[in-house]
């Protein structure tokens, strides 16, 4: 990657829909480099008024429900309802190698060829919540870019999974039928955070299993307190391989979007995430500086030692180490 960018011919191609510039843009984002960061900001500061004119869609699951193929078979329906679709893939990076595959582009074949969709696949880099800590920004550069629908794939259900919520307008949550106690298979915060289920490769000798799971998790779904917006989150089946279900569960997310307009809750859970994406990036920014500075770095190595032979209490030793930036 080029070391210097012209601030203007970046985002005059990303205002142009340019594939090229878009890429180039969120690479800029992802980058731990301070000159790229501050590239990004300035490129960000000039697109962001150009962004907030897509539907954000969350899309999760549990491992093997078939995110990517249902990606790929729900984002050609989109493409055909006359939609620009992006799509942002997070992909789990390794605790060990901090290395990620980033494979999911490769299972879209139809999709990464369609001229009206850009697929980006990005590593988690150990950030919590299943999404990478720079898909806001992603987000803006697709949007101001005209992309107006935009999905974010998570790297599956897991504990701290449900930051995808307050970066989407819809979440919706992919589920298996015949594999146990579907029930237990989810964590109740996900269920209660989803805005619609969908019970996939509800196809051959597989089609019965997820009818009775439909019925299960609606039931369950009903035991729930009233969501905020007022919707009552539907259940459907689908077949990404044999495109059935999908344009159900495209109308179900129009009917939604219609929804919480009519009733103002869309522009109110935007806002709302405008101002969580500034507590957390002060959030981050207090500890990226915290690790950052020469002192801490020097003292924390000195108190490592002293707790490998269990002399001092690792509390107190944090309240000493805040002390020395005060």
């Amino acid at each position: 990657m080029k070391k210097e960018f012209n601030i203007n011919e970046m985002t005059d191609g990303i205002l142009s829909s340019n594939i090229s510039f878009v890429s180039k843009a969120i690479t800029l984002v992802e980058s731990t480099k301070h000159e790229h960061q501050e590239q990004a900001q300035q490129i960000i500061n000039v697109i962001i008024k150009h962004s907030g004119n897509s539907f954000r869609l969350g899309i999760t699951g549990v491992p093997g429900v078939g995110k990517s193929t249902f990606i790929e078979s729900f984002g050609l329906e989109v493409i055909n309802r006359g939609h620009k679709l992006a799509v942002l893939a997070i992909d789990p990076s390794s605790q060990l190698s901090k290395g990620s595959i980033l494979g999911d582009k490769t299972r879209m074949e139809q999709l990464s060829v369609h001229p009206k969709a850009f697929i980006r696949p990005s590593p988690s880099s150990g950030s919590l919540g299943g999404v990478a800590r720079k898909t806001k920004e992603s987000i803006i550069i697709c949007e101001a870019a005209g992309y107006d629908y935009i999905f974010i794939e998570t790297v599956g259900v897991g504990q701290s999974e449900t930051a995808v919520h307050q970066l989407t307008d819809f979440f919706l949550l992919l589920m298996l039928a015949g594999a146990g106690d579907e029930l237990q298979g989810i964590k109740r915060g996900i269920m209660e955070m989803a805005d619609g289920m969908v019970i996939t490769k509800a196809d051959g000798s597989n089609t019965d299993k997820a009818k009775m799971a439909r019925g299960e998790y609606a039931r369950a779904l009903h035991l729930f307190p009233p969501t905020e917006s007022n919707w009552i989150p539907e259940v459907l089946t689908c077949s990404s391989t044999e495109n059935k279900g999908i344009k159900e569960v495209y109308d179900m997310i129009d009917k939604y979007k219609r929804h919480t307009i009519t009733n103002h809750f869309f522009e109110t859970k935007r806002a709302n995430q405008t101002k969580q994406w500034l507590h957390q990036t002060i959030n981050d920014t207090l500890i990226e500086r915290f690790y950052a500075n020469p002192i801490i770095k020097e003292e924390i190595l000195k108190i490592e030692k002293q707790l490998e032979q269990n002399l001092i209490n690792p509390y107190q030793a944090a309240m000493d180490l805040f002390k020395k930036i005060n």
